[in-house]
Protein backbone atom coordinates (compact mmCIF):
# COMPACT_ATOMS: atom_id res chain seq x y z
CA UNK A 1 0.00 0.00 0.00
CA UNK A 2 2.91 2.41 0.78
CA UNK A 3 3.49 1.67 -2.84
CA UNK A 4 0.45 3.64 -3.77
CA UNK A 5 0.45 6.19 -1.58
CA UNK A 6 4.10 6.88 -2.99
CA UNK A 7 2.29 7.20 -7.18
CA UNK A 8 -0.50 8.97 -6.12
CA UNK A 9 2.54 11.39 -4.32
CA UNK A 10 4.06 11.44 -7.50
CA UNK A 11 1.08 11.70 -9.89
CA UNK A 12 0.06 14.98 -7.46
CA UNK A 13 3.42 16.40 -7.84
CA UNK A 14 3.47 16.04 -11.17
CA UNK A 15 -0.38 17.83 -11.97
CA UNK A 16 0.67 20.82 -9.19
CA UNK A 17 3.69 21.41 -11.16
CA UNK A 18 2.50 21.06 -14.54
CA UNK A 19 -0.85 23.58 -12.80
CA UNK A 20 1.74 25.99 -11.27
CA UNK A 21 3.84 26.90 -14.62
CA UNK A 22 0.26 26.97 -16.63
CA UNK A 23 -0.94 29.18 -14.31
CA UNK A 24 2.12 32.04 -15.84
CA UNK A 25 0.31 30.98 -19.40
CA UNK A 26 -3.07 32.72 -17.92
CA UNK A 27 -0.65 35.88 -17.36
CA UNK A 28 1.08 35.66 -20.88
CA UNK A 29 -2.03 35.67 -22.61
CA UNK A 30 -3.98 38.39 -20.67
CA UNK A 31 -1.05 40.64 -21.83
CA UNK A 32 -0.79 39.22 -25.55
CA UNK A 33 -4.45 40.41 -25.50
CA UNK A 34 -3.85 43.74 -24.23
CA UNK A 35 -0.81 44.25 -26.69
CA UNK A 36 -2.90 42.71 -29.27
CA UNK A 37 -5.48 45.29 -28.48
CA UNK A 38 -3.38 47.95 -28.23
CA UNK A 39 -1.90 47.32 -31.62
CA UNK A 40 -5.12 46.99 -33.30
CA UNK A 41 -7.06 49.96 -32.29
CA UNK A 42 -4.53 52.73 -31.40
CA UNK A 43 -1.94 52.04 -34.01
CA UNK A 44 -4.36 50.44 -36.58
CA UNK A 45 -1.89 47.12 -36.66
CA UNK A 46 -2.70 43.45 -37.01
CA UNK A 47 -0.26 41.04 -36.23
CA UNK A 48 -1.91 37.37 -36.97
CA UNK A 49 0.39 34.91 -35.10
CA UNK A 50 0.37 37.53 -31.74
CA UNK A 51 -3.44 37.15 -32.62
CA UNK A 52 -3.47 33.27 -32.54
CA UNK A 53 -1.24 33.06 -30.28
CA UNK A 54 -3.98 33.88 -27.89
CA UNK A 55 -6.44 30.82 -29.03
CA UNK A 56 -2.76 28.43 -28.52
CA UNK A 57 -2.53 29.92 -25.10
CA UNK A 58 -6.12 29.49 -23.84
CA UNK A 59 -6.02 25.90 -25.35
CA UNK A 60 -3.07 25.10 -23.46
CA UNK A 61 -4.29 26.64 -20.10
CA UNK A 62 -7.59 24.72 -19.83
CA UNK A 63 -6.22 21.09 -21.16
CA UNK A 64 -2.98 21.05 -19.52
CA UNK A 65 -4.26 22.64 -16.22
CA UNK A 66 -7.33 20.09 -16.03
CA UNK A 67 -5.07 17.61 -14.16
CA UNK A 68 -4.15 20.10 -11.73
CA UNK A 69 -8.22 21.45 -11.12
CA UNK A 70 -9.11 17.88 -10.66
CA UNK A 71 -5.99 17.22 -7.97
CA UNK A 72 -7.69 20.62 -6.25
CA UNK A 73 -11.45 19.02 -6.49
CA UNK A 74 -12.50 22.45 -8.18
CA UNK A 75 -14.02 20.95 -11.64
CA UNK A 76 -17.76 22.06 -11.58
CA UNK A 77 -20.17 19.97 -9.82
CA UNK A 78 -23.69 19.27 -9.94
CA UNK A 79 -24.72 17.26 -7.25
CA UNK A 80 -27.66 16.43 -5.21
CA UNK A 81 -26.23 13.73 -2.96
CA UNK A 82 -22.29 13.61 -3.21
CA UNK A 83 -22.24 16.84 -0.57
CA UNK A 84 -24.16 15.08 2.15
CA UNK A 85 -22.55 12.09 1.80
CA UNK A 86 -20.58 10.26 4.40
CA UNK A 87 -16.53 10.36 3.72
CA UNK A 88 -16.47 6.40 3.14
CA UNK A 89 -19.49 6.66 0.55
CA UNK A 90 -17.67 10.12 -1.15
CA UNK A 91 -14.29 7.41 -1.79
CA UNK A 92 -16.29 4.97 -3.48
CA UNK A 93 -18.15 7.27 -5.50
CA UNK A 94 -14.41 9.18 -6.24
CA UNK A 95 -12.97 5.69 -7.07
CA UNK A 96 -15.97 4.70 -9.34
CA UNK A 97 -15.88 7.18 -10.93
CA UNK A 98 -12.25 7.76 -11.85
CA UNK A 99 -12.21 3.54 -12.55
CA UNK A 100 -15.25 3.58 -14.69
CA UNK A 101 -15.54 7.01 -16.16
CA UNK A 102 -12.75 8.98 -16.28
CA UNK A 103 -10.24 6.92 -16.86
CA UNK A 104 -11.59 5.59 -19.40
CA UNK A 105 -12.93 8.16 -21.39
CA UNK A 106 -9.11 9.63 -21.41
CA UNK A 107 -8.62 6.31 -23.19
CA UNK A 108 -11.00 6.77 -25.73
CA UNK A 109 -9.79 10.25 -26.19
CA UNK A 110 -6.54 8.88 -26.81
CA UNK A 111 -7.63 6.69 -29.28
CA UNK A 112 -9.83 8.49 -31.20
CA UNK A 113 -7.47 11.43 -31.60
CA UNK A 114 -4.78 9.33 -32.31
CA UNK A 115 -5.25 9.70 -36.09
CA UNK A 116 -6.42 13.50 -36.28
CA UNK A 117 -2.81 14.34 -34.04
CA UNK A 118 -0.68 11.86 -36.53
CA UNK A 119 -2.30 13.79 -39.71
CA UNK A 120 -1.76 16.76 -38.36
CA UNK A 121 2.04 15.81 -37.65
CA UNK A 122 2.75 14.21 -40.80
CA UNK A 123 2.21 17.25 -42.80
CA UNK A 124 3.02 19.77 -40.08
CA UNK A 125 -0.01 21.47 -40.34
CA UNK A 126 -0.51 25.20 -39.51
CA UNK A 127 -2.42 27.90 -39.88
CA UNK A 128 -4.70 28.90 -42.55
CA UNK A 129 -3.92 32.27 -42.64
CA UNK A 130 -0.69 33.13 -44.50
CA UNK A 131 1.10 34.47 -41.65
CA UNK A 132 -0.04 32.54 -39.08
CA UNK A 133 1.11 30.21 -36.72
CA UNK A 134 2.18 27.27 -38.47
CA UNK A 135 2.23 25.28 -35.15
CA UNK A 136 -0.97 23.45 -34.88
CA UNK A 137 -0.01 20.18 -35.17
CA UNK A 138 1.53 20.97 -31.92
CA UNK A 139 -1.61 22.52 -30.00
CA UNK A 140 -3.27 19.11 -31.20
CA UNK A 141 -0.64 17.17 -29.45
CA UNK A 142 -1.97 18.53 -26.20
CA UNK A 143 -4.78 16.40 -26.85
CA UNK A 144 -3.13 13.23 -25.59
CA UNK A 145 -1.14 15.46 -22.90
CA UNK A 146 -4.46 16.14 -21.56
CA UNK A 147 -5.68 12.62 -21.56
CA UNK A 148 -2.42 11.27 -19.73
CA UNK A 149 -2.78 13.60 -17.25
CA UNK A 150 -6.28 13.67 -16.35
CA UNK A 151 -5.94 9.63 -16.49
CA UNK A 152 -2.86 9.68 -14.07
CA UNK A 153 -5.04 12.57 -11.72
CA UNK A 154 -7.95 9.83 -11.62
CA UNK A 155 -5.83 7.22 -10.65
CA UNK A 156 -4.44 9.07 -8.07
CA UNK A 157 -7.96 9.72 -6.79
CA UNK A 158 -8.94 6.49 -7.02
CA UNK A 159 -5.65 5.26 -4.94
CA UNK A 160 -6.52 7.94 -2.51
CA UNK A 161 -10.33 6.64 -1.96
CA UNK A 162 -9.34 2.99 -1.69
CA UNK A 163 -6.67 3.95 0.59
CA UNK A 164 -9.33 5.64 2.75
CA UNK A 165 -11.51 2.82 2.50
CA UNK A 166 -8.84 0.75 3.94
CA UNK A 167 -8.38 2.85 6.93
CA UNK A 168 -4.87 3.30 5.41
CA UNK A 169 -5.78 7.96 4.32
CA UNK A 170 -6.86 10.48 5.63
CA UNK A 171 -7.78 12.58 2.00
CA UNK A 172 -11.20 12.47 3.14
CA UNK A 173 -11.09 13.43 6.73
CA UNK A 174 -9.71 16.91 5.56
CA UNK A 175 -12.76 17.58 3.07
CA UNK A 176 -16.04 19.25 5.32
CA UNK A 177 -18.72 19.02 2.99
CA UNK A 178 -18.42 22.18 2.39
CA UNK A 179 -15.34 22.44 0.43
CA UNK A 180 -17.23 24.25 -2.22
CA UNK A 181 -17.78 27.13 -0.56
CA UNK A 182 -14.65 29.83 0.01
CA UNK A 183 -13.32 30.54 3.08
CA UNK A 184 -15.12 34.10 4.16
CA UNK A 185 -18.05 32.46 3.13
CA UNK A 186 -17.68 29.87 5.59
CA UNK A 187 -17.03 32.21 8.14
CA UNK A 188 -20.04 34.18 7.41
CA UNK A 189 -21.83 30.90 8.09
CA UNK A 190 -20.33 29.76 11.19
CA UNK A 191 -20.99 33.44 12.59
CA UNK A 192 -24.15 33.80 11.43
CA UNK A 193 -23.98 36.76 9.31
CA UNK A 194 -25.35 35.61 6.41
CA UNK A 195 -28.72 35.84 8.18
CA UNK A 196 -28.32 40.06 8.35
Amino acid sequence: MSSLKALSAMIDALNERIGRGVAWLTLLMVLVQFFVVIFRYVFSVSFIPLQESIWYLHGMIFMLGAGYTLLHDEHVRVDVFYRDMKPRNKALVDMGGALLYLIPICGLILTYSFGYVMNSWAVFEGSTETNGLHLKFLLKTVIWIFSVLMALQGLSLAIKALLYRAGLGTHYDELDGDEFLSEEYRAELAEGDHLS
